[in-house]
């Protein structure tokens, strides 16, 4: 349970943050949420990826369906992709490694400080 309440924190408050400022802001929110929540750095990492790809998703969705997958789809092209979805997963995967590495300092730093 308190993972899930850390994912949904990470994704809402970076999605909140990165409306106003640029996009890595997601690895501050990440890094202060698990430090904050007290995660060691495994369940950080987890926490991280899970959010931050779920908050990815749902922007990647939300943007690229209106228009019919036609950005996704040509950018797809211009980076060798066979297809739209295929750019998505990676994207998404790429999002995630980001919140996870970001959650996985955050718990370091929370065990480190905790000594």
């Amino acid at each position: 349970m308190r993972s899930l309440i850390t994912i949904l924190f990470i994704a809402i408050l970076s999605g909140i943050t990165t409306f106003f400022l640029p996009w890595w802001m997601v690895a501050v929110c990440t890094f202060l949420v698990v430090v904050t929540m007290r995660q060691r750095p495994g369940q950080g990492f987890r926490a991280g990826f899970a959010g931050i790809a779920l908050l990815w998703l749902i922007v990647i969705l939300c943007r690229d369906l209106p228009n019919e997958h036609i950005l996704s789809a040509r950018m797809a092209k211009v980076f060798g992709l066979p297809n739209s979805g295929l750019f998505i997963l990676v994207n998404i995967l790429l999002g995630g490694l980001v919140g996870g590495l970001a959650g996985w300092s955050g718990g370091v730093m929370f065990k480190y400080f905790r000594k």
